[in-house]
């Protein structure tokens, strides 16, 4: 055959071949939905807990306390969001009615509502207005609404369900496009309930509310709505701290099988369940250590940016959860300045993060290409700025690497890798080499005890590098690795940014004070505790002077143990250590998941004796307390 002949049949097969486009790999295990997707994307916004607790100091109402005390007179919601834009954030979610039962709209499923409050003459929407607010300023809008409700009679029967049911429809109606509605886990307990005063519980929270229908109910009004909660039967749930991470690795797995470490296996099955739903986490925390609603003297306690930076935000969306960071309003209805100044420092510290990608355009190859299609399924997927497309290996190929040389060397010291997570979550196992002094060194190697997972993403901080090649190797995959993102990164200068920290106010000096029975509950030691063995327990402190004094903190014990912490009490003071007056009482709120100090306000009264005691503990029958201070009058 003639020569010229046989190299054009040759060159129109090589042309044919060329032109077949592999096909992508089918899904492997859950996946997420569009919303899912989109909601993932956003990855941080804020939580605004504003209402009643505001004016009383506390992080748990009640449920009797009194509308006519929620007046801001600054209240201003363009001028919150507006904050959260300039950080920033995607959005943000509204506690629309918390614990107490007291909705901040005009409900008419309760009398115990915005309208018998003095502001705007009882004719004002909070919830209206920051939905304005997001909308005028192109962020998403959610609502938190808490399940339990303190207030309400019909709480722990049937009876209540219509009206929790209703306040859903009407928050979900009336407030235009809801990207997130949030439950709560704390369900049942003490409470007013309509005068009873009584402690009611209510079972398995799953059958009492009927999450199922709940779940229904939502996606009839907003098929897009992410729902956060609800016995995990939504779309996304709780990180398990109140800190702001979540544990890793991280898996957006959930096989119905209940509690957290189900849904967050620490080492991925290799094949996926039958019964495998794509759910993911949020990690939560607030800006400050005081609580998540606004407290007096909470400036000195807010986290810096360096703080945020590596101890939140690496930890939760570093990770490939969202973050839903908690800035709260005061009585005013305004933001606090120390609040504001961290958040606006830590915004412009992640935009300076995430500002350049030294991997950006650079040159790759892979180990294995699908079907040898690089035009859709290459190396240089990983670099285009795409987040849509991926490289990905051959069916069966279930470990690869990518080496990327980049233009020029570069100093980095994250590097940021996302998988393709429309087909699934599928890495268990990645290392990350660096070209150094003529051979590859490992700057981040994988977990030989329960892997490193990537899923929507994850941010790995590197000892800082200075090189122009770079390697992937996806050492574990539970199918042919889809990998759509490899971005080398550097953390900011923080001292160029981070303000000084105020300096936290500890009350009155403790040099003179003395307690035979609690010395532990005054040294000034967050991680020594008190401890009786019933409850109540008590424990007098003579603070060696008389003093004006306004206000005391608690600390639980700080071991991570809820064993016999207090959570209620009652605080006494005397001059002379015979007569003596009952100051305050009450309960201590969401410790078990958020065990920090907690500040009580009472009348400014003269004392130099104050006698504390614990009445009831979280579980067992001690009490315990971590430490004590005394605040003066101001």
């Amino acid at each position: 055959m003639n020569h010229k002949i046989i190299s054009g049949i040759i060159a129109a097969l090589l042309a044919g071949t060329a032109a077949t486009a592999a096909e992508p790999p089918a899904p492997c295990g859950a996946v997420p939905t569009e919303q899912q997707l989109k909601w993932l994307r956003m990855e941080w916004y804020a939580f605004v807990h504003f209402g009643l607790n505001t004016y009383t100091n506390k992080e748990w109402g009640y449920g009797d306390e009194d509308p006519k005390m929620f007046n801001p007179s600054k209240f201003d919601a363009d001028k919150i969001v507006s904050t959260f834009k300039q950080a920033g954030m995607k959005g943000m979610i509204y506690t629309a009615k918390h614990h107490d039962g007291f909705c901040l709209w005009p409900t008419k499923s309760t009398e115990h509502n915005i309208t018998k409050s003095p502001w705007k003459d009882g004719k004002g929407d909070v919830a209206k207005e920051f939905a304005d607010a997001c909308k005028k300023n192109k962020i998403k809008f959610g609502v938190y609404l808490s399940p339990w409700d303190r207030n309400c009679a019909e709480y722990g029967k049937p009876g209540y369900l219509d009206v929790y049911y209703k306040q859903i429809s009407e928050l979900l109606t009336n407030y235009g496009p809801i990207f997130e509605i949030w439950f709560d886990g704390a369900n049942g307990g003490d409470g007013y309930y309509g005068g009873a005063k009584e402690r009611r519980n209510i079972g398995k929270a799953d059958d009492y509310y009927n999450f199922t229908k709940v779940v229904e109910l939502i996606r009839g009004l907003q098929p897009k709505c992410i729902i956060w909660g609800a016995a995990c039967r939504g779309d996304a749930t709780w990180g398990g701290s109140e800190k702001g991470f979540v544990l890793y690795p991280y898996w957006n797995v959930h096989t119905n099988q209940g509690d957290i470490n189900a849904r967050q296996k620490r080492k991925m099955d290799d094949t996926p369940a039958k019964n495998e739903r794509w759910v993911s986490f949020e990690a939560d925390t607030t800006i400050n250590g005081a609580g998540w609603f606004w407290h007096p003297n909470q400036a000195g306690r807010v986290k810096n940016p360096e703080h945020l930076m590596n101890e939140v935000y690496m930890k939760s969306v570093g990770y490939g959860a969202n973050l839903i960071l908690n800035v709260a309003a005061n009585r005013d209805g305004e933001l606090d300045p120390a609040d504001v100044d961290a958040l606006q420092r830590f915004g412009e510290a992640r935009r300076q993060l995430l500002s350049t990608d030294f991997a950006a355009k650079a040159k790759g190859t892979a180990s294995n290409v699908r079907g040898g299609d690089k035009k859709n399924f290459g190396a240089s997927k990983l670099v285009d700025g795409d987040i849509e497309s991926y490289w990905c290996t051959d069916d069966g190929v279930t470990t690869g690497d990518v080496v990327l040389k980049l233009a020029k060397p570069a100093t980095f010291d994250v590097v940021r890798v996302r998988e393709q997570i429309r087909l699934g979550q599928r890495v268990q196992d990645f290392a990350i080499d660096a070209w150094v002094n003529g051979a590859w060194e490992t700057i981040d190697a994988e977990d030989p005890q329960n892997g490193k997972s990537i899923g929507n993403q994850v941010m790995r901080r590197v000892k800082p590098v200075t090189t122009d090649q770079v390697r992937l190797r996806i050492t574990k995959s539970r199918a042919c690795p889809c990998i759509s993102e490899l971005s080398l990164l550097k953390m900011p200068d923080f001292s160029k940014i981070s303000a000084p920290a105020d300096k936290q106010d500890t009350g009155l000096a403790k040099k003179d004070w003395k307690c035979a029975e609690a010395p532990k509950a005054i040294d000034g030691k967050a991680d020594t505790f008190w401890h009786a063995d019933k409850a109540p327990a008590s424990f007098t402190v003579d603070m060696g002077a008389v003093h004006k004094v306004a206000s005391f903190s608690y600390t639980p014990r700080q071991d991570g143990k809820v064993q016999d912490m207090t959570d209620r009490y009652t605080m006494e003071l005397s001059k002379d250590g015979k007569a003596w007056k009952k100051v305050s009482e009450g309960e201590f709120g969401n410790l078990r998941a958020n065990p920090i100090e907690q500040h009580i306000e009472f009348p400014a009264t003269e004392a130099r004796y104050f006698r504390f005691t614990a009445t009831r503990s979280i579980e067992g029958s001690g009490s315990s307390a971590a430490e004590i201070n005394i605040y003066p009058a101001k």
